[in-house]
């Protein structure tokens, strides 16, 4: 089999999108996400296409390089995003795009190669060392009823109070577009720096609504015409998933979160979704025993890196005792300036 990998173009782009979607795959793999994160972040991206002796795409690797002096430099399938990685037709193809992917990570002076995969890689792959794998990330997922009553007697008693609660404050519960961005980048950012975290651009949350139109949308939880709580969803095919959610913390004596929660899950089921996806978690953080209360089962990610033969595994996130001053004087910072600095700082953490 003779087979060759280039790099995405606009005579590639129909093809690609056509694989991802034959292929069942994650609809962080389309091309327009391409779009998205060059234009709210400006990073360089590679999306390696693989192609047989009929020039016909077997195989798709979506590459983000980030750049920095305080976190490094490095590649990512995908930042921001729970999901990317690999998608192939066979281990032939997968080895030719972890080839060029390697190859393209030392002619960059890249420390590493991330792919964050939903399943594990076929241990016939050849240029993947599946010792380089972490394992600590998990999703939690959920199989929807086609009435919402039957997720709300499954639910429980206690719950079903703690849904109720808010609404003797006002609560109010909103879907949109655009027209809601200004209330959810409000509670987002603030929640944000309440954990200590740089918040995304304004920017990029407007653009993945532009581009992705239909499939991209916000949920909003108002009392007294006050945004408390937001989310913001993405389908892809009969999966809706929330890869951001926040709270404001003032409200959250009232049971918000849990109103907020089971309208969406109302509205996904009213769209006739069949999963929905309450975005990954680390195995031990406390938002899975949130997650499984609604009845979401575990599923296993694997996260597997290209590098350097005796490397240690990266750790660039929060468990990392580098970034721990950070997060506590992050905390201590104005809305505002939290705000005006955190997306110069958050477009190169992965």
């Amino acid at each position: 089999m003779t087979l060759s990998v280039l790099l995405l173009d606009d005579q590639l782009t129909t093809g690609w999108d056509e694989f991802v979607q034959a292929n069942q795959g994650t609809g962080y793999l389309l091309s327009q996400w391409k779009d998205v994160i060059e234009g709210a972040f400006g990073h360089r991206s590679y999306y390696l296409a693989c192609l047989n002796e009929d020039q016909k795409i077997v195989g798709v690797l979506p590459l983000v390089q980030q750049k920095s002096l305080i976190f490094g430099n490095f590649l990512t399938s995908i930042p921001f995003l729970n999901y990317g990685g690999l998608l192939t037709t066979s281990n032939e193809s997968a080895d030719a795009l972890l080839e060029y992917a390697e190859n393209l990570r030392k002619q960059l002076g890249c420390s590493h190669v991330e792919l964050r995969m939903e399943s594990a890689i076929d241990g016939q792959v050849n240029h993947i060392n599946h010792d380089n794998c972490r394992t600590d990330k998990v999703t939690m997922l959920l199989e929807l009823p086609e009435e919402s009553d039957a997720l709300w007697q499954a639910i429980g008693s206690k719950r079903r109070a703690q849904v109720k609660r808010p609404i003797r404050e006002g609560a109010e519960f909103k879907v949109g577009s655009l027209e809601l961005l200004d209330d959810f980048y409000k509670v987002f950012a603030r929640n944000m720096r309440d954990l200590g975290t740089p918040v995304y651009s304004r920017r990029f949350f407007k653009e993945v609504l532009q581009r992705l139109r239909d499939n991209a949308y916000l949920a909003i939880v108002y009392i007294k015409e006050e945004p408390v709580g937001c989310g913001f969803l993405v389908r892809n095919n009969d999966r809706i998933e929330i890869p951001w959610a926040s709270t404001n913390r003032d409200f959250n004596r009232f049971g918000v979160n849990m109103f907020l929660y089971w309208k969406i899950l109302e509205h996904a089921i009213d769209q006739k979704a069949k999963i929905f996806d309450f975005g990954r978690s680390s195995k031990d953080a406390g938002t899975l025993k949130f997650k499984k209360q609604w009845g979401a089962t575990q599923h296993q990610l694997y996260w597997y890196y290209l590098l350097p033969k005796n490397e240690k595994l990266p750790q660039i996130n929060h468990q990392n005792s580098r970034f721990q001053l950070m997060i506590n004087t992050w905390k201590k910072l104005p809305v505002a300036i939290a705000n005006l600095i955190g997306p110069l700082v958050v477009k190169n953490i992965p």
